[in-house]
């Protein structure tokens, strides 16, 4: 008998959730085709206790292999840019909106591909579990998937980009380019002044965080 086909991933997720009993229900997760070709499921790496989250589009190729979220070259990127405006990433929660990698072959190489409205909506249960269990500060959006996902599908990343929100996840929510985007810039002047703006985006996510801290509940 075929298996009727679940519109969301809420019939897969464990009756008492933690972020360790997560992981492993996500691994058989079958909410939309992704899981087809995908090495594993990837949900998000860093401390239940973490007052700020950056939720980045879908692991990528080095990220569905190794089983965790930016780990690639964009999670290089971030560590630098982390780095360097002083926020330690042991005390981040990193994660994505789509917990499979969706890609296309090229020759030996696996390319990203954009996941659609009804992968993200699939994938949704897994997000908002891995949140509901952290309760931050403060959510970064990286990337327009991202920001659409948790700000709304009218949400504009360069028109509102670095604009702060609340919302019930959180009591700041904004949205910034993701790393990978640096990383597609052709030329070095263009990456180096992209990086700075990227950095200069997170002193004032950082600055912001302090405020949210200070927020109850």
């Amino acid at each position: 008998m075929t298996r009727k086909r679940v519109e969301d991933a809420s019939a897969y997720l464990p009756e008492s959730p933690s972020l360790k009993s997560l992981r492993v229900a996500a691994q058989s997760c079958q909410a939309c085709d992704l899981y087809r070709n995908a090495t594993q499921a990837v949900l998000g790496a860093g401390p239940v206790s973490a007052k700020l989250v950056l939720i980045g589009e879908q692991p990528g190729n080095d990220e569905d292999v190794r089983g965790l979220p930016f780990v690639g070259p964009a999670g290089k990127l971030l560590d630098r840019a982390l780095a360097d405006v002083g926020i330690d990433r042991s005390e981040v929660y990193l994660t994505n909106v789509v917990k499979h990698f969706k890609f296309e072959e090229r020759g030996k190489r696996r390319i990203h591909k954009k996941p659609n409205s009804a992968e993200v909506e699939a994938c949704h249960p897994w997000l908002e579990a891995e949140i509901l269990l952290i309760k931050p500060k403060m959510i970064v959006c990286l990337g327009a998937t991202a920001a659409q996902s948790i700000l709304g599908r009218t949400y504009r990343l360069t028109k509102e980009h670095g604009t702060f929100h609340q919302h019930p996840w959180a009591a700041c929510v904004t949205a910034i380019i993701h790393p990978s985007a640096i990383l597609r810039v052709p030329d070095a002047d263009g990456r180096h002044r992209q990086y700075e703006e990227f950095v200069a985006d997170l002193k004032h996510i950082k600055n912001k965080l302090q405020e949210c801290a200070r927020t109850p509940g």
